[in-house]
């Protein structure tokens, strides 16, 4: 936040005063470079977006852990592969499962016919299967 504060023009001593943090917290922050675990987990994000892209767009973490496991050989827990997946904004196909007691709605249309499927002489009443 302080970042964007002084990128917006404010003094980083204001910004840090009214965020209650240190400057010299805040400039240490800034040299710092980054932890193994951001650099292990970036690298796994882009193993992670190549499975996902190769699956096209289609596997969720539990897919993407197997390929990583199995596929890949990659040690890798499935919470951290779900975390991951959604900090990158990836998600998989799901299909809705079938509901019980499901009812189709009402025919939307007029029954013309009244449900009678016998004419009287032909060519005086047509009907069709839109199934």
């Amino acid at each position: 936040m302080v970042q964007e504060l002084a990128a917006d023009g404010v003094p980083v001593a204001v910004a840090c005063r009214f965020l209650k943090v240190s400057k010299s917290g805040y400039y240490e922050w800034v040299s710092r470079p980054p932890s193994p675990r951001a650099v292990a987990d970036a690298q796994l994000a882009s193993t992670i977006r190549r499975v996902h892209r190769d699956s096209r767009g289609t596997y969720g973490a539990p897919r993407v852990l197997a390929e990583l496991r199995l596929g890949l050989g990659v040690r890798v827990g499935k919470k951290r592969v779900a975390r991951l997946m959604r900090r990158e904004g990836l998600t998989g196909v799901s299909h809705r499962r079938k509901r019980r007691g499901w009812k189709p709605d009402t025919a939307t249309h007029e029954d013309l016919v009244k449900r009678q499927f016998r004419a009287d002489e032909p060519n005086r009443l047509w009907f069709c299967d839109i199934t």
